[in-house]
């Protein structure tokens, strides 16, 4: 069984590396050749969280994150060869770790935020993939009450934003 976690070790140590002579790369590895660019229009929110910002702090991590990467092209949703739609569709708040003195006190918090991800490809008229990917930031009561709760919700969609990309132009 140690063979097969070193085997293992080896593959993911030389798929992370960029060997020149690997067979397998992550860098655009599923964006269809044919694609070039993307529309990212306003994330839609369907959560009952309640915050009006949301979507527009998303979608702006969202298309950024698009930018910096470069394997796509933002663009216009009448020039695009694809387009990428987001919902948020739940977001919690709950209690990630309670004080062990005073029973029900939360000292740490955890926002958990999930988005159905549509990438369509416009150019052949067919949806690319659909999922839902969720993940989440936490932040500190005990230091600043609920204007910390910022700092959980940017975290959880900064991670979002990761896993956007990585699910669209690697598909994991």
């Amino acid at each position: 069984m140690n063979w097969l976690k070193g085997l293992i070790a080896m593959a993911l140590a030389a798929g992370l590396s960029g060997c020149a002579g690997c067979p397998y790369s992550f860098t655009g590895a599923s964006v269809p050749p044919h694609i070039e660019t993307v529309a990212i229009p306003m994330f839609d929110d369907r959560s009952g969280f309640g915050d009006p910002q949301l979507r527009e702090v998303l979608t702006s991590e969202v298309t950024q994150r698009f930018e910096s990467d470069g394997n796509l092209r933002i663009a216009e949703r009448g020039d695009s060869d694809s387009i990428l739609e987001g919902i948020i569709t739940r977001v919690t708040d709950e209690i990630s770790v309670v004080e062990g003195q005073q029973a029900g006190r939360a000292s740490v918090r955890r926002i958990t935020i999930s988005v159905q991800i549509t990438w369509q490809d416009v150019v052949n008229r067919e949806v690319v993939f659909e999922n839902t990917v969720s993940n989440w930031g936490e932040y500190d009561t005990a230091t600043g009450g609920p204007a910390q709760r910022e700092v959980g919700i940017s975290e959880a969609v900064r991670k979002l934003s990761e896993d956007i990309l990585l699910a669209t132009v690697a598909r994991w």
